[in-house]
């Protein structure tokens, strides 16, 4: 007979791979029967045989054999001198199948088929894409870069499927150009314009927990579990870790031998500083090891309102605040405390506290030096304007005249 043949009439569909051939052969059965409904009322007597492996569909139509003239419904009865040009065997009552050929279907049908195998492909293609990167969420994938934009980044899976990755979401010194392979985590799926949205993420603190997991066996093993992780992508990041077996030292085995497992990281990472420290309940202990490497004398702490005054020695307070203060501002989301560091006042006799200058210096003001560990007139002094003009919100006007009253004190 003249089979239909699918790789010839329907060879494009034939590249979906998120489609098994059960499904496509369930997929083309229902399309035929439905034409077959629209023309006949019923498809209950065709037969509908699909072989994807030969790329090719059977069609036969099953009808009783009756008396001629008797036949009442043209398409579940032939008449018996019709029967017998098939078969001359045949005999009244019996069930006689014939192929169905494809000239049985005109044009405007056969385009119909197409369009309906089309959209239904298509609409199942999407909803597999969406269930299989749903359940990657929080994966990390390895893609290739095949289009750099302005805002985000188009990456192509192994399988040819579409992955955005976000100006948002990339580290800031990234720089990727097409036919770059690039890892992120499988942030979010969403569903716009009926299409699949996949997000990945460079910036998002799983990313760098499924790092850990690739690099440390402990942690992948559960051996080491990490309890937390805040980032300043690209710049800095803190690890807190904790271990149920006393034989092994989580800080150790995150770092490895002469940081042998966290510089792969660190590089993946673009040289983002990180500090992996144990986890611990005592608050002013996780504090101290928070705000390493800053070496603190005293810590006073205000459960109630969740608040850190922690005492420095002068030459430690630019290390707890750490570059563009990203050490005190990660050391406080750590923590879950709001963290103030204050100089050691009794190292300098001859200093004067801010708080001395009330009557000059807007309180406002000083509480904003006070916030990055200026509670004396020499400890804003040591700083440049500019040094300040970036780790505080004051404009520079402002700190300019706040060195004039101060170097007015020790002038006089």
């Amino acid at each position: 007979m003249d089979n239909i043949n699918l790789v010839e009439s329907f060879s494009e569909f034939k590249e979906f791979k998120n489609i098994d051939r059960s499904t496509m052969m369930l997929i083309l059965e229902d399309i035929f029967k439905n034409m077959l409904v629209k023309k006949y009322g019923s498809a209950d007597n065709f037969d509908i045989i699909v072989n994807i492996d030969k790329g090719d569909l059977e069609l036969w139509r099953n009808r009783v054999i009756v008396e001629d003239g008797k036949v009442e419904n043209p398409n579940e009865e032939i008449e018996y001198s019709d029967a017998i040009k098939i078969e001359p065997d045949f005999e009244i009552g019996e069930e006689v199948s014939e192929p169905v050929k494809m000239e049985f279907f005109g044009r405007r049908e056969i385009l119909a088929i197409r369009q309906n195998l089309a959209s239904k492909i298509l609409e199942l293609e999407k909803d597999s894409i969406y269930k299989k990167y749903q359940e990657k969420v929080g994966d990390i994938i390895t893609a290739e870069v095949y289009q750099v934009w302005k805002k985000e980044i188009l990456a192509l899976d192994d399988e040819g499927i579409e992955l955005i990755l976000p100006k948002t979401e990339q580290i800031p010194s990234d720089f990727f150009r097409k036919g770059d392979t690039v890892r992120a985590v499988v942030s979010r799926v969403e569903i716009k314009n009926n299409n699949p949205l996949i997000i990945i993420s460079r910036t998002s603190p799983v990313f760098l927990e499924r790092l850990f997991e690739q690099e440390v066996p402990e942690v992948y093993d559960g051996l080491i579990t990490i309890k937390k992780i805040v980032r300043a992508p690209g710049e800095r990041a803190k690890v807190a870790v904790e271990s149920y077996d006393d034989r092994i030292d989580p800080v150790g085995a995150c770092v490895g031998m002469k940081g042998s497992r966290i510089h792969g990281i660190v590089r993946e990472l673009r040289n983002e500083n990180i500090d992996v420290i144990n986890f611990t309940t005592n608050s002013s202990l996780y504090i101290t090891r928070a705000l390493s490497p800053a070496k603190i004398i005293s810590i006073k702490i205000d459960e109630k309102d969740k608040r850190a005054d922690v005492y420095l020695k002068p030459d430690q307070v630019s290390l707890a605040i750490g570059k563009g203060g990203y050490n005190i501002k990660l050391a406080g989301s750590l923590t879950g405390y709001e963290i103030d560091v204050y100089r050691d006042t009794e190292v300098d006799s001859e200093d004067v506290a801010l708080s001395e200058f009330s009557d000059e210096i807007e309180a406002w003001i000083i509480d904003e030096l006070k916030k990055v560990g200026c509670d004396t007139a020499k400890s804003v002094l040591n700083y440049t304007i500019s040094d300040l003009a970036a780790r505080t919100d004051l404009e520079e006007e402002t700190i300019k005249e706040v060195y004039r009253i101060l170097r007015a004190e020790f002038e006089e």
